[in-house]
């Protein structure tokens, strides 16, 4: 028995590895896939990943000031008009400094009021009054000097009196030109560069009081005023990234408010520039919704985006270069859009033209002709 020992475990490896061998060489059954691949409708075909956005493309909605959010006024889902609020800035700080440059507007304008006004019906009598007095004072000195003549004549006086008479004549007769001077001055009123002064002081208050009620605006962001062949366009609030405390700032980039008319949806198409050269706008062009190969949507050619630009939108495919230049084709979803939502990704075969990629050709950048 124990002579058997070794040859009874030898065969029973030996049937072990031979069960083993055949029962891995049985083929696996294959099992469908859960989603089904999608197909092409047709035989000569590009493809391309496409990203629904709204018909007036999807309008990032910034800040023109920095500050501190005090209210927003829309919510996700929210039809807008144009000029309807979207969000507004603390105001306090502007409305305060509004409130103190209209105090100085109103000042230069009542020193205008003032320099316009003059003379003060109560500034002429005194003056009237002490030019009479200095009339009065040259009429006494002018019969003074008369007698003085007539003794000087008769000898009755002696030069010295005559020249002193005569003195006191002139500087009578000096002072009631002053006088007449200084009513005058003051009948004419305020000078009339004074005047001038005082009214650029009073536009130069208004253009403060106008530019801080600009910027007070500018605490505001309303939405923007767009237009179609029928009209003003209705937009809808697509996000709202912005909460009432948050401070925002116009360096950021961020999108604060996004906006966009969904009642007509279009796919943004990035199509690989290596199959450009077999793209024909006139070609029939179908989308696919991933996960949702059972229905398709026929694509209206829109317009393309004649520059060629670095590929953005990613599509997670393994063989894909992040190298790779794009041209951006838009269609329009032809089919009843209401379950497609801004943002999904669309797999895009457009019917093309027959034939492979141009031949040859360098590796640069198509520069239009004035910069080469």
């Amino acid at each position: 028995m124990r002579n058997l020992l070794l040859p009874l475990l030898a065969l029973g490896m030996l049937l072990f590895g031979v069960s083993h061998i055949s029962n891995r060489q049985k083929e696996t059954p294959q099992t469908p896939p859960p989603i089904k691949p999608v197909v092409s409708p047709y035989a000569e075909r590009i493809a391309g990943a496409g990203l629904v956005e709204a018909a007036t493309e999807n309008l990032a909605i910034g800040t023109h000031l920095q500050g501190i959010v005090d209210q927003v006024f829309v919510q996700v889902g929210q039809r807008v008009r144009a000029n309807d609020p979207l969000f507004e800035l603390d105001t306090r700080l502007i409305r305060s400094q509004i409130a103190v440059q209209e105090m100085r507007s109103f000042s230069s304008r009542a020193e205008l009021s003032r320099l316009e006004q003059l003379p003060r019906a109560e500034d002429l009598p005194p003056v009237v009054a002490r030019r009479e007095q200095a009339d009065a004072i040259v009429r006494q000195w002018e019969d003074e000097y008369a007698r003085q003549q007539k003794l000087a004549l008769d000898g009755a006086t002696t030069e010295s009196s005559l020249v002193a008479s005569r003195q006191k004549l002139a500087a009578a007769r000096a002072d009631a030109a002053g006088m007449k001077a200084e009513e005058d001055r003051l009948r004419a009123g305020a000078w009339e560069a004074d005047k001038t002064i005082a009214r650029a002081a009073v536009a130069l208050a208004d253009a403060e009081v106008l530019q801080l009620k600009t910027q007070l605006d500018l605490h505001r962001v309303c939405t923007p005023e767009l237009t179609d062949a029928a009209g003003a366009v209705e937009l809808t609030v697509l996000q709202v990234n912005v909460r009432p405390g948050e401070a925002v700032d116009t360096a950021s980039g961020k999108t604060l408010v996004m906006l966009g008319d969904v009642r007509r949806k279009h796919v943004r198409v990035d199509i690989d520039e290596h199959d450009v050269p077999r793209f024909r706008s006139e070609g029939a062009a179908t989308g696919v919704f991933r996960g949702d190969v059972a229905r398709s949507f026929p694509l209206k050619f829109m317009r393309l985006e004649p520059f060629v630009l670095p590929k953005r939108s990613l599509t997670g495919d393994n063989t894909e270069r992040i190298d790779t230049r794009v041209l951006q084709v838009l269609y329009e979803i032809a089919a009843d859009a209401d379950a497609i939502f801004i943002g999904q990704q669309m797999d895009v075969f457009i019917e093309s033209r027959d034939g492979a990629a141009a031949a040859g050709g360098s590796s640069g950048i198509v520069l239009p002709a004035a910069e080469h």
